[in-house]
């Protein structure tokens, strides 16, 4: 679905040597690494490359399984190789190695996140479970016309939204949008726009969207934060949309860009307006649709 017409007011107010310490690596290595086999010597091998499943190449976690020869392999890949060690072509059986899996138990890394700023150092059987929640874990683009898959920090994805996808960007805590229509009845589970609003330093991201709720087509808009869940929490958001001497009212506390559009959407936390009521709103004929909503970001008092 396009848009026939926008109108935007914003108010301005780890070791290649065993004598390198683990510490200098901050992620397992991306690169393609020898496999383990009869001739390598384990004390020129890295500890991550003895790690590293040579199927597909991810850490290994135990159970690790091992053939008769020695080669190692995760337990989730076993099941894929039909059994068979993917090195010598060995029955696998159900041998262990518990050896490399107490090497593991001793190790503590880096979080993969230290570049974006995560001062954990952490055992190695931790690691997965920490970073998969990492307060510094990058951020998907929240975009919502298409699924990008570009990820980054918050001050490159602002400029990605601009260069890339050519978001409007704006100052101020308060704001005045007017979405015009030609024909209203066009509702195909469609993004109509989003916008970037920049203030209290922080970024947010104003979504409105047509889409179909059961058999009615519904209008939303809604508020998402461009940062971790617990900092969302600091702030909060109303937006009004009204005519004809009616008005709808929305307020509560903008979403974690972590939660993509699309849940958000589908939990219904936004201002949801039925078409029959925004027609209304529209006035005229009930032909066109034309939504004026207004709406204003605080950073709650009580908050830090």
């Amino acid at each position: 679905m396009e848009l026939d017409g926008i109108e935007g007011v914003p108010s301005m107010d780890v070791m290649d040597e065993e004598d390198k310490t683990l510490q200098r690596h901050c992620q397992f290595p991306s690169i393609s690494k020898p496999r383990i086999n009869n001739n390598d010597n384990p004390t020129t091998t890295s500890v991550h490359e003895l790690l590293e499943c040579p199927v597909c190449t991810n850490s290994m976690y135990p159970p690790i399984h091992q053939c008769p020869n020695g080669h190692t392999l995760c337990s989730s890949c076993k099941t894929r190789v039909d059994n068979r060690c993917p090195t010598c072509r060995q029955e696998l059986g159900d041998i262990r190695c518990l050896a490399l899996e107490k090497i593991a138990e001793s190790l503590k890394l880096a979080c993969k996140f230290c570049t974006f700023g995560c001062p954990e150092i952490l055992p190695y059987y931790s690691k997965l479970k920490h970073e998969s929640a990492c307060y510094f874990r990058p951020y998907t683009c929240p975009y919502a016309g298409s699924d990008c898959p570009v990820d980054g920090d918050i001050p490159f994805l602002v400029s990605h939204l601009r260069d890339d996808h050519k978001v409007d960007m704006h100052s101020g805590c308060t704001f005045n949008h007017r979405y015009v229509k030609a024909n209203p009845c066009e509702v195909e589970n469609a993004t109509w726009m989003l916008t970037v609003f920049h203030c209290f330093g922080q970024y947010f991201c104003l979504h409105f969207e047509a889409f179909q709720l059961g058999m009615a087509p519904v209008y939303m808009a809604f508020l998402r934060f461009m940062g971790d869940e617990t900092d969302a929490r600091n702030y909060s958001y109303s937006l009004e949309v009204g005519g004809n001497g009616r008005k709808l009212i929305w307020e509560g506390n903008p979403r974690s860009i972590r939660d993509n559009h699309k849940k958000v959407r589908d939990s219904h936390d936004g201002l949801i307006i039925q078409r029959n009521m925004a027609l209304f709103f529209s006035g005229g004929e009930r032909k066109e649709l034309k939504l004026r909503i207004t709406g204003r970001i605080w950073k709650e008092q009580n908050k830090q």
